[in-house]
């Protein structure tokens, strides 16, 4: 599927990227609606990914931490998954964090559901600790050094 990723520049696009939040993490996945939403949603960069025909698809977002750079919230719709999507907002993700001139020589990481963690290993992140339950899905931590 061809998708376009890019940085949110506007409300709408926050609101369609906290939709695609809503149904996949709240509504699919069951986390409480209080811990997807947090302190961090205006400090943080925001992506959307969305499809040929402008539809928002997917999202993500990354912010700084006194550990590095944290990557967090990658989402996409059911209708969108399989094709490649998570892929692409990995990818845009990495390149709009090396965009910034504070991110040099800092290192990248996420906790990574279970699942997902094939997709991140294709960006050479590398597991590290144990595995541990956040919000009833299990989740270990990945990293990888700033290139």
């Amino acid at each position: 599927m061809i998708c376009k990723v890019s940085e949110i520049k506007d409300k709408a696009d926050l609101a369609a990227a906290f939709a695609i939040r809503k149904t996949v993490f709240v509504d699919e996945q069951k986390v409480p609606f209080d811990e997807e939403y947090d302190e961090f949603e205006n400090s943080s960069v925001h992506l959307i990914a969305k499809d040929e025909d402008g539809k928002a698809i997917g999202t993500c977002r990354w912010r700084q931490t006194d550990k590095g750079i944290k990557l967090e919230r990658f989402a996409v719709l059911l209708e969108a998954r399989g094709k490649g999507i998570g892929a692409h907002l990995v990818e845009a993700c990495l390149v709009s964090i090396s965009s910034r001139p504070f991110s040099k020589g800092k290192k990248r990481y996420l906790n990574a559901q279970v699942s997902a963690i094939p997709l991140y290993a294709k960006f050479d992140f590398k597991e590290v600790g144990e595995l541990f339950d956040e919000c009833g899905i299990m989740h270990r931590q990945m990293e990888r050094a700033d290139r």
